[in-house]
């Protein structure tokens, strides 16, 4: 459960999953560009690999810290408890942030190294456009829109599953490509690679992130109304499903007590990053 575990604990899971992350999300974009001059199929590659290690990594990571993995799932968990709700202080919100971002520096610069590359090279793939700062408001709408949904409806054991495929889709309809995470996108500036964005890309890229998650958390309140009254309606559901879940899965098992304590498990993205 995301309480007992101390915040150093927290905290270095936060960092370990988000370096995790973005070993798979680099790592198989270098993979798919040297194997395939294609880059339709090169894509396919990285956001199948991209999906399947997100959903992992939420299952494997959730019990700890919720697998935030990203700073605008962790300031939607901040809101939340400033709100009324369940969440994180704000000395909490901070160290995850710092976390996630060293996080996914390190998860770049190592998987640049695993192939052989020259590690902490700056990408030179330049993403700016104002239809790629859309692609990324939606993008990141989405995201948290999947993950206070489900929160919020007393589904949160889908959570891991419903990132993991939101991102897979989100990378082919968005024109951005689906970052939608702030921690991810500066990684990713360290690797001139198949996923790699310049740093001068970056300062439109996150401010369209963290626009994006304002409108997640605004959608969701319009359609299943505040955190504390969507917690009054499903507390009954959560604790039923915890219940009777008990045998299964501990990832699984984990994420329910994190949603039901936080409101805002999982990462997520793409969350891919």
């Amino acid at each position: 459960m995301t309480n007992s575990a101390s915040l150093s604990r927290r905290a270095t899971a936060e960092l370990v999953g988000t370096a995790a992350l973005l070993v798979v999300v680099i790592g198989s974009g270098i993979q798919a560009a040297a194997l395939t001059p294609d880059t339709g199929v090169a894509l396919v590659a990285n956001s199948l690999a991209s999906a399947i290690g997100l959903g992992l990594i939420i299952t494997l990571f959730g019990p700890l810290s919720g697998a935030h993995l990203n700073p605008v799932v962790t300031l939607t968990a901040w809101w939340g408890r400033r709100t009324g709700g369940e969440g994180l202080e704000g000395r909490e919100a901070l160290v995850y942030v710092a976390a996630q971002t060293a996080g996914a520096i390190g998860g770049a610069v190592l998987a640049e190294a695993m192939f052989g590359r020259i590690p902490g090279a700056f990408s030179t793939q330049v993403r700016d456009g104002g239809h790629l700062l859309v692609g990324e408001v939606v993008a990141t709408a989405g995201l948290v829109l999947v993950i206070q949904g489900l929160g919020r409806i007393g589904r949160p054991k889908l959570i891991p599953a419903a990132v993991a495929a939101y991102i897979a889709a989100a990378i082919w309809f968005t024109s951005s490509g689906s970052f939608a995470n702030p921690a991810g996108t500066i990684g990713r500036s360290f690797s001139d690679s198949f996923t790699g964005i310049a740093p001068q890309s970056l300062p439109g890229f996150v401010a369209a992130q963290l626009v994006g998650g304002i409108l997640g958390l605004v959608l969701a309140a319009v359609l299943y109304g505040s955190t504390r009254r969507a917690a009054a309606d499903t507390t009954g559901t959560v604790v039923a499903a915890d219940t009777n879940d008990t045998a299964g899965p501990a990832g699984i098992a984990g994420t329910i007590s994190s949603v039901a304590e936080t409101s805002t498990p999982g990462p997520a993205f793409q969350a891919v990053g």
